[in-house]
């Protein structure tokens, strides 16, 4: 057969028909797993309720497929052979089924399968599937298993088919992938036409920091003009400057700042911050950012027999940490947007006095979902909460929901509670990298023998204190992030009304599409092209559909250009005409 290009792209409407057809050719008439039909076409009641199917071509001509169902669609082809009682992995909010996985016989050995395989990987990936299930051909299992997908010990046999369930971790799949392949997926990259959603190499996963807006101005500074030309909205630095206070003393003497030593432990920073928030000093723990804290804290406290309970979707970083670089067992408590993004804190704390819990966080309000715990529910909650278990609270965004809200003066008291504050969003200084945790004065003189000398430089201690010193600056911005928020919400609404925004506490706002127009990543890689940096939710969580889009706040003229791009990316008709969106 002549060389031919492979590629690979989202089924569409107009595909279904040459998909059952080829279903009906190699499992009805091929294989005998069902019974022929006179029309000659093979489907199922899942084809009705949101399955997706990825189509491999060659030369643009369809040649293989494989079908994947996310668990937004609520139920498996695999129910039809076994209850969840048999495979519990069914029940996870994280799981995708991929299945079917054909290619018409001219094209068997041509590497289109492989290529469905890869493309399988990175989809669920790109919606944040963390566990995949599958049924494969038993004399196809040495394929399977080279792939990294394991034995579940079930196997099904429908017709003359016996079929081995396999299952396997989405990371570990895409690390083995990665490290076992990384040649031939090189060579991949040019040969294959990719019309992915999702790229074909993975970049960041659901923890990426700063976003991809640095991208556009470059990490070598060589195009800092750059930065006057990019909406930076996919990260949540705030739009307005830091207060007068710390401009001017950056500005006094920035060479005796560049080249002098700060204070050793900070103390002078150390008492501002004490006398802020109404706390021992003793109670402190400061830092160059809260992820330098997280990371020096879980260390200390966790191992992989650690038990470690989440919320999905929460901030990436504690689901990183906690099992990629610490390895804990970590289980998630599910939030979606059937209610309104809410963490039901009784829930919560059932969780927490059922199993025997090492550590649980809360983000409050939460990041990248905005909702905001009342601050007397979390007391009730934490009086049920077993004194064996920690409980970490990341209030990075309190200050826009009012420090009235926050747990600071029950964290210097109580020896189970941690409450991490980060002063680079609320304040301005998230390239100062300032951030400090509230404790009891043991679970902080603890963290203090690890914590380094000089951990916030000179010129963030400046800042840091500075702004401190200027409460009313701040809050009169915060106040302003409120309006400007409501005015980017209805702006983006009117855009389109089937789209749901919903308003975040703090400096964000999600856009929630609707079915039947394009993903969020096609949404997001249009407003690049216009030079705004929006966020793609997706790999963060299954919760997410690969429909939700974070949005931060920008100053007014921002803001417009956010609307003007989003406007031009959701009207651009990205997908032909009864395309499929998932």
């Amino acid at each position: 057969m002549v060389s031919q290009r492979l590629g690979v792209r989202l089924g569409t409407s107009a595909d279904r028909d040459w998909i059952f057809r080829l279903r009906h050719a190699v499992y009805a008439e091929e294989l005998g797993q069902h019974s022929t039909d006179p029309a000659g076409r093979l489907s199922d009641d899942l084809d009705d309720h949101g399955v997706g199917y990825l189509v491999a071509t060659c030369d643009g001509s369809p040649v293989g497929f494989v079908s994947i169902t996310p668990p937004w669609v609520g139920h498996w082809s695999l129910d039809k052979y076994l209850s969840r009682v048999d495979l519990p992995l069914l029940d996870a909010p994280d799981v995708f089924e991929v299945r079917i996985l054909t290619v018409a016989a001219p094209w068997r050995g041509t590497g289109a399968a492989a290529v469905l395989m890869y493309a399988a990987l990175r989809w669920v990936q790109s919606r944040g599937g963390r566990q995949v299930v599958a049924m494969g051909r038993a004399e196809l299992a040495g394929m399977y298993r080279a792939a990294g997908l394991s034995p579940t010990g079930h196997t099904v046999v429908a017709g003359a088919v016996t079929f081995d369930v396999l299952a396997g971790d989405v990371a570990t799949l895409a690390d083995r992938t990665q490290r076992r392949y990384a040649p031939v997926l090189n060579r991949l990259g040019d040969a294959v036409d990719w019309q992915l959603d999702a790229p074909m190499r993975p970049g960041s996963d659901g923890c990426a920091h700063g976003g991809a807006s640095f991208d556009g101005i470059g990490a070598d500074f060589r195009r800092l003009h750059r930065r006057r030309e990019i909406v930076a909205a996919d990260v949540l630095d705030a739009w307005f400057a830091p207060a007068p206070g710390v401009l001017e003393i950056l500005a006094e003497d920035p060479a005796w700042h560049a080249r002098t030593s700060p204070p050793v432990a900070a103390d002078g920073l150390r008492a501002r911050i004490a006398a802020a928030r109404g706390v021992p000093a003793g109670s402190l723990t400061l830092g160059a950012g809260s992820s330098d804290l997280l990371f020096r804290a879980f260390r200390e406290w966790l191992t992989p027999a650690s038990r470690v309970l989440l919320v999905d979707p929460s901030y990436g970083e504690y689901a990183h940490l906690a099992t990629e670089v610490i390895g804990c067992r970590v289980d998630r408590l599910a939030i979606g947007p059937a209610d309104g993004w809410r963490i039901d804190l009784e829930r919560f704390a059932d969780t927490l006095a059922g199993a025997d819990y090492d550590l649980a966080v809360l983000v409050n309000p939460n990041n990248p979902t905005g909702g905001q715990l009342p601050v007397r529910a979390l007391h009730d909650m934490l009086r049920r909460v077993p004194t064996r278990t920690r409980i970490w609270v990341d209030e990075a965004y309190v200050g826009y929901a009012g420090w009235d809200q926050s747990l600071a003066s029950s964290a210097a008291e109580r020896p189970n509670l941690v409450v991490c504050t980060s002063m680079s969003k609320m304040y301005a200084l998230s390239g100062m990298r300032v951030a400090y945790l509230i404790s009891d004065p043991a679970t902080a003189a603890s963290l203090g023998r690890w914590t380094p000398p000089w951990p916030v430089s000179l010129p963030a201690q400046l800042a840091a204190v500075a702004a401190l010193r200027d409460p009313a600056y701040y809050a009169a911005r915060w106040a302003e992030t409120t309006v400007l928020r409501a005015e980017l919400a209805a702006a983006l609404g009117a855009v389109d009304p089937a789209a749901v925004i919903d308003e975040a506490v703090a400096n964000f706002l999600l856009i929630t599409l609707p079915d039947g127009g394009p993903s969020a990543a096609e949404v997001v890689a249009a407003c690049r092209r216009d030079d705004v940096y929006l966020r793609d939710l997706s790999p963060m969580s299954p919760a997410f559909q690969g429909r939700t889009i974070r949005v931060a706040v920008k100053d007014p003229a921002g803001n417009a250009r956010i609307v003007a791009a989003y406007r031009a990316a959701v009207t651009a008709a990205l997908r032909p005409a009864g395309a499929a969106t998932r």
